[in-house]
């Protein structure tokens, strides 16, 4: 059928089927009009005959019941002899005319309605936006039912990429092991995923655990490219590129792969720690090293700090005599709460940006920084995940950990960067926050308190060693 043709069949059985129902609409109104129109009421009862009886005027709603006859009456069944006009009256006969003239009227303008409604021309829906569009294509993640021998795209297994992919995967893996014994009953789930763009990685996260209330050990290897502030940024902090100043606005592509972990204990007595160890590679030939290890409690314990920090000394002091008050100065100062004029925690060691030495050797001290995570932190809990607590520490531990969400979504800079580039998959930034926290307005720990002590070293970082 031509389409002239097609549209005029399909708009007169439109019309058809509106007039229809709006007779139907008219004929429900009539019938509801001529039942409300006479001072009587027409009733019926189960086994019973037909009555008509007076209109009872409803009494108002009052708090208390009244007593009230009923209603309804039950009659010995006999033949009706009045018919339904002998229940109106004539002037109620007229008003019922009018009505249904009315209620008519009424369908017949609503058959009208519905056809316009009908008949009006469409306005297609607004197609997507194709940036938005190319931003879902190329930042998107999926994920997978197993997880691949590697993500990275280098075939060759020598390679630094391959060798700090495949050190990061070993590690996350001995620390998840060796978190799951401690904690005795939480197990790591893993989900791993895979980006359009280029990369994938590995998130294991335990979840309502013993000693655990949440940790999470993600491994992210991803390809993208790199807003020209971001390099232009670590250039002035620390790092020495080969690439010149790059104009704003451009991008640059890149290779990142790291390691992040957060766990969160139940216990106040036992701290957070926090570790990342990650690698940058730019298509122009620029590299660096960044991470750090740092330990978070609500309540201090000086043997633990002496023990957390002994360890990362040593390791330091194996490669570089300096690294160790360097990098534990630049912990102090990058894990500030500038808002609140706090650290989050008592530190550790930091360092980002690191490439003034041969990359190897820079690769094998973040090694071994990563693999002393489980002797610098599993000791600490040991010694503390059976200790008692009131419920005021466990406030005082959900107010430290709203700072902690504080520092990581207004100063981290991994966290950040993944946002803003949206390159990063969400859940796993979001893998690092504890599932609760507290706020509370003004809040100042007591006089002479353990609360206050320890606010006196995040305000005033000291040295442990």
């Amino acid at each position: 059928m031509p389409p002239s043709l097609s549209s005029s069949s399909s708009s007169l059985s439109q019309l058809a089927a509106a007039v229809l129902g709006g007779a139907l609409l008219a004929a429900g109104l009539m019938v509801v009009a001529a039942k409300d129109s006479g001072p009587t009421e027409f009733h019926t009862t189960p086994a019973v005959g037909w009555r008509t009886i007076p209109r009872v005027q409803t009494a108002p709603l009052l708090p208390t019941p009244m007593a009230q006859k009923p209603l309804m009456e039950g009659l010995p069944a006999q033949p009706s002899t009045v018919g339904f006009d002998d229940m109106m009256t004539p002037e109620s006969q007229a008003s019922g005319t009018l009505t249904t003239v009315a209620a008519f009227l009424a369908g017949c303008a609503v058959a009208v309605f519905a056809v316009a409604s009908r008949l009006r021309p469409q306005v297609p829906a607004p197609e997507a936006s194709p940036a938005m569009a190319a931003v879902t294509s190329v930042y998107g993640h999926q994920d997978l039912a197993e997880v691949p021998t590697v993500f990275g795209k280098d075939t060759d297994p020598t390679c630094l990429r391959r060798r700090f992919e495949a050190m990061l995967r070993k590690g996350q893996e001995s620390i998840c092991k060796a978190i799951e014994e401690c904690d005795g009953e939480g197990k790591f789930r893993a989900d791993a995923w895979v980006r359009e763009g280029g990369g994938g990685g590995v998130s294991r996260v335990m979840a309502n655990g013993r000693v655990w209330e949440k940790a999470g050990v993600g491994l992210s290897v991803i390809y993208g490219t790199m807003p020209a502030e971001t390099i232009n940024a670590a250039r002035q902090r620390q790092a020495n590129y080969a690439t010149k100043e790059l104009p704003a606005g451009e991008r640059l592509p890149f290779f990142a792969c790291g390691l992040s972990c957060v766990m969160h204990p139940r216990n106040p007595h036992c701290p957070t720690m926090h570790f990342n160890y990650r690698y940058f590679e730019t298509e122009a030939g620029d590299w660096w090293f960044g991470g750090g290890t740092d330990i978070t409690p609500v309540y201090v314990d000086e043997e633990d700090m002496k023990h957390f920090h002994g360890v990362y000394k040593k390791v330091c002091d194996k490669h570089d005599p300096e690294f160790y008050s360097k990098f534990k100065k630049w912990a102090d100062e990058y894990f500030l709460i500038k808002h609140r004029g706090e650290t989050r925690g008592l530190g550790g060691i930091f360092f980002d940006d690191l490439n003034d030495r041969d990359p190897e050797k820079i690769f094998a001290f973040a090694e071994e920084c990563l693999n002393n995570v489980v002797a610098a932190y599993v000791p600490i809990i040991e010694k503390h995940k059976n200790d008692t607590f009131t419920e005021a520490q466990k406030r005082w531990q959900l107010i430290r950990r709203g700072r902690y969400v504080e520092f990581n979504l207004i100063y981290d800079r991994g966290t950040i960067f993944g946002l803003k580039t949206g390159i990063g998959r969400t859940e796993s930034i979001m893998m690092t926050l504890p599932e609760m926290a507290r706020w509370e307005y003004a809040h100042q720990p007591e006089a002479g308190s353990e609360e206050e002590k320890i606010m006196q070293l995040f305000r005033q970082p000291r040295e442990w060693l």
